[in-house]
């Protein structure tokens, strides 16, 4: 690691650490640590993400949205650092020494709840806006109702010669949702919850830090979404153990890029 830093605005702001690309290991290594440490409270937590998802799927089967299970799906890129502020709490106790709760994790928001209510807002705008582009794209492609009963809408689309230029524009367009908001918010949240600081503060430290170290911030990208694919294939299943490990290791990577 670097021992350069870079300053967000000025020499009193935060500043970003330059670090080598392969840092993301040491996160997931600390992150994992953590995990163990605190397995009760890290894998109580990513049952309840695995319940939460499942509810999600079972509201959009009922309101005859099969089709968007995908798109709010992938939306979960978008707004999983939000969801881990608990994790991110347990592993800043952690490290202080201090005891962990699942009650303690669970409303760890209120530290600074203003600023992480906000940054939740855009979030979960940047989620609906996703969730909308996707219908556009599903009446665009397939000319059909954007609410098509369960029993044909995969039907539909698995016999319509558009379905691979719609999930590849689909996914070039949900990889640039999910570039920005990793940009803005990959260790934006963690710095709200650790510092008594402000939302515009914490996002441009987060552009930096992304811009600085952007070798190890796209290996990080890149692991987190394929250990969170893996995670959500079997039906949710694996998010038990993969949201606290990577909501531990994002911890550890605000910790090691901002001084």
């Amino acid at each position: 690691m670097s021992d350069q830093s870079v300053a967000v605005f000025n020499e009193d702001s935060p500043r970003v650490r330059r670090l080598s690309i392969d840092r993301p290991w040491t996160w997931l290594a600390a992150g994992w640590a953590d995990l163990m440490a605190a397995w009760p409270v890290s894998l109580a937590y990513g049952s309840l993400m695995v319940l939460g998802s499942w509810l999600i799927v079972l509201l959009a089967i009922r309101a005859q949205l099969l089709w968007a299970v995908l798109p709010i799906t992938g939306g979960f890129f978008l707004v999983a650092p939000l969801l881990a502020v608990g994790l991110y709490e347990t592993s800043r106790r952690l490290g202080a020494g201090l005891p962990v709760t699942l009650g303690g994790a669970l409303l760890a928001w209120r530290k600074n709840a203003i600023q992480i209510g906000m940054m939740g807002a855009l979030l979960g705008l940047a989620h609906l806006f996703w969730v909308r582009v996707a219908m556009l794209l599903f009446a665009l492609f397939f000319g059909y109702a954007l609410t098509p009963a369960i029993e044909n809408v995969i039907d539909v689309m698995l016999r319509s010669s558009l379905l691979l230029p719609f999930l590849i524009i689909g996914t070039l367009i949900g990889f640039g949702f999910a570039a920005v908001v990793f940009t803005i918010s990959a260790i934006a949240i963690p710095m709200l919850l650790d510092r008594d600081t402000n939302l515009f503060t914490a996002v441009a430290t987060s552009i930096t830090a992304v811009l600085v170290n952007w070798q190890a911030m796209a290996l990080w990208a890149v692991l987190i979404v394929g250990f969170t694919v893996m995670a959500l294939v079997p039906f949710f299943l694996g998010l038990a153990v993969v949201m606290p490990l990577v909501g531990h290791a994002t911890w550890h990577a605000y910790k090691d890029m901002v001084e």
